[in-house]
Order: C-alpha cells, then sequence, then structure tokens
C-alpha cells in the first residue's frame, strides 16, 4: 500500500455547488447511453472472525477508554489523516450497522420528513449505474464520473426509474448530512463523534489499517466492499457487489460492527478540519467550523489505484446538504445525559 501520498484526489465527495453545468458535460453522458449496470454477484464472502452476529439495527455498547487514533503513514496528507494522537473516548453506544433503506423508510413513515436530494430534486449518481433514457444534468470537473441525476433520491437511487424495493437491508444512500442527523434525532441518538466512529472501528486493534487487520484481503478473502479492477470504468465484483451491498454481507469486526470500511461512506458529527491537537485528547468533537462534515470508512467505489480511503484512520467531508449514491450512516447514543453534538 502506497504512504507517502500527499496529493488530495477527490473521487468521491463533491459538493452540489461542483456541478459542472455545461451542456457538453450532459451530452457526454446521453452519448454514453446513461452506460451499463455493472454486473452484480449473487453471493458474497463472508469473512470469518469469530465475532457473534449482532442484529442488523442491534445497538453496540462500548466501553470507551484511549485509543491512537489517526496515523503517522498518510496516504493523504493534505486529509489531516496524521498524526497519531492519544484520545479517550467515553462509553457509548453504535449500531452495528449502517441504517438500511427499510429503517430509513419507517423514519420517512412516521414523521413525512423530506429530504434534501428531494428539496433539490436530484442526487449524485455513479455514471455505469445511470439508467438510458435518464435525465442527466451536470458533473464535477473533477470528478465527472458522477452525474446529476435528476429524480435521484433515497427511494429512487439511480433515477425515477428504480427502486429500493430488492435493497431494503442494503444502507440508505442520497441522504445528506442534514438528513442524517434529523434521523439520528428521532431514532434516540445522534451522529457518532469522528473519535467514536474510528474507535468504534477499530474494534479494539491497535493501529491496524483495517478493522481486521493490516492486510486488505488475507488469505484472498474478502472482507468489505469495495473496487476491483479499473477505476472509473471496469468493476469486476470480486467482492461479490457492485454498487451497495446489504449492511451484513460480511462478517462482524472484534467490536460486532458491520461494514464500518467500504460499503458507504459513513457521516460524522464532526466539523471538517486537517489540524489536530498533537497533545491527549478528551473526547474530541472536531471544530466550532469548518469546511463542511466528516465522513469515514470509503466505498463500493474506493480502490487502491486512486481513492485508498476504505482506511480506518482516512477521512473525506461534503457539505451537510450533499448527498451521493455512495454516502449512508450509522447512528450514536449517549450512556449519559451528556449529549455534545455540536449543531
Amino acid at each position: 500500500m502506497s504512504g507517502d501520498r500527499t496529493d488530495n484526489r477527490a473521487c468521491c465527495a463533491h459538493s452540489r455547488d461542483a456541478v459542472a453545468s455545461s451542456v457538453g458535460v450532459a451530452a457526454a453522458a446521453d452519448a454514453l447511453g446513461g452506460a451499463t449496470r455493472l454486473a452484480v454477484a449473487t453471493t458474497a464472502s463472508t469473512a470469518s472472525t469469530g465475532a457473534s452476529r449482532p442484529t442488523l439495527d442491534a445497538r453496540v455498547r462500548l466501553p470507551g477508554g484511549v485509543f491512537r487514533m489517526g496515523t503517522d503513514a498518510p496516504t493523504f496528507v493534505l486529509d489531516g489523516e496524521g498524526p497519531v494522537r492519544r484520545v479517550r473516548v467515553p462509553p457509548f453506544a453504535i449500531d452495528a450497522g449502517a441504517v438500511r433503506v427499510a429503517r430509513f423508510a419507517a423514519f420517512v413513515d412516521a414523521t413525512g420528513y423530506v429530504t434534501d436530494s428531494e428539496r433539490f430534486g436530484w442526487s449524485f449518481v455513479f455514471h455505469a449505474f445511470v439508467p438510458p433514457g435518464t435525465r442527466v444534468g451536470g458533473a464535477p470537473a473533477a470528478a465527472p464520473w458522477w452525474r446529476q441525476v435528476f429524480g435521484a433520491t433515497w427511494r429512487t437511487p439511480e433515477g425515477p426509474e428504480s427502486d429500493v424495493a430488492e435493497r431494503m437491508d442494503h444502507p440508505v444512500v442520497h441522504v445528506s448530512w442534514n438528513d442524517a442527523a434529523a434521523f439520528a434525532a428521532w431514532a434516540g441518538g445522534r451522529l457518532p463523534s469522528e473519535a467514536e466512529w474510528e474507535y468504534a472501528a477499530r474494534g479494539g486493534l491497535d493501529q491496524a489499517v483495517f478493522p481486521w487487520g493490516d492486510e486488505l484481503e488475507p488469505g484472498g478473502e474478502h472482507r468489505c466492499n469495495v473496487w476491483q479492477g479499473t477505476f472509473p470504468d471496469r468493476d469486476e465484483a470480486a467482492d461479490g457487489y457492485s454498487g451497495t451491498a446489504p449492511v451484513d454481507a460480511y462478517a462482524p469486526n472484534a467490536f460486532g460492527l458491520y461494514g464500518v470500511t467500504g460499503n458507504v461512506w459513513e457521516w460524522c458529527a464532526d466539523r471538517f478540519s486537517a489540524t489536530h491537537d498533537r497533545g491527549a485528547l478528551d473526547d474530541p468533537r472536531g471544530p466550532a467550523v469548518g469546511q463542511g462534515r466528516v465522513m469515514k470508512g470509503g466505498s463500493y467505489l474506493c480502490h487502491a489505484s486512486y481513492c485508498n480511503r476504505y482506511r480506518v484512520a482516512a477521512r473525506t467531508l461534503a457539505a451537510e446538504d450533499d448527498a451521493l449514491g455512495h454516502v449512508g450512516f450509522r447512528v450514536a447514543y449517549s450512556h449519559g445525559p451528556d449529549v455534545r453534538q455540536r449543531t
């Protein structure tokens, strides 16, 4: 694995404000015929970690404590992955898996909530998943594999002709930070701080690259849903999936958390900053102001050749109203009355 990159390739998160509005981009998308949805394998491998398998919507209670956060061998220096610092988190609970489509649907049914993508009328969809004939707008100049798809929402992930009927156990996508925070409050919780997320994702392993160790595919076994092939044109789906996978497609980490790397990016409560206090940190919650909100874990689009951000220490950001087809979230819950998520 590369450990000395200093670039900041933005393959994943892009702001709505970054959409190119040129007719040429839309014409290029039409010329692709909307592209063809990549083949999806019918089965997925599972890792044998020996960890018990909690139910999909279980809350995992964690004792907290001091752990070493970040990395001293950053792949993307400008992301602020380092330095390694000793961080303390208090006891808390966190969802075993990312919030599923079925669970988000229950929230919407109960509250009538309208997501940011629904209000804006569009969201970002990966180019290979756009059905032919779908109304397509611009694309971010820095990441032209994204398409502005009108009518793409959590209910219709690839546009109006798509649905989630067969994906109720997949993580909900096309949800902004605002949407995730609203769901979390309804569920009696909050979004995890970045420190809480990383502590939970590490599963007790000190400074391991992934939630299970330092090898992406130990013994040739796939343990998360990421890109195989040549990004962004050919995904071999050797791990069993192209696009999202069910929340519990792979075995959980030692703490009982499913899919903390790969599959979908997960929103954190913190505002983003690329600098960190180099001393001991007590329950950090991010800066009072920042460029956007932190996302962790990488997604099914991550590949070592470009966006090598499916490592536990990796991080990126997006604006609070941004939504894409590979971004979801999970909910955290405080054990006591001190819920210090900044708004």
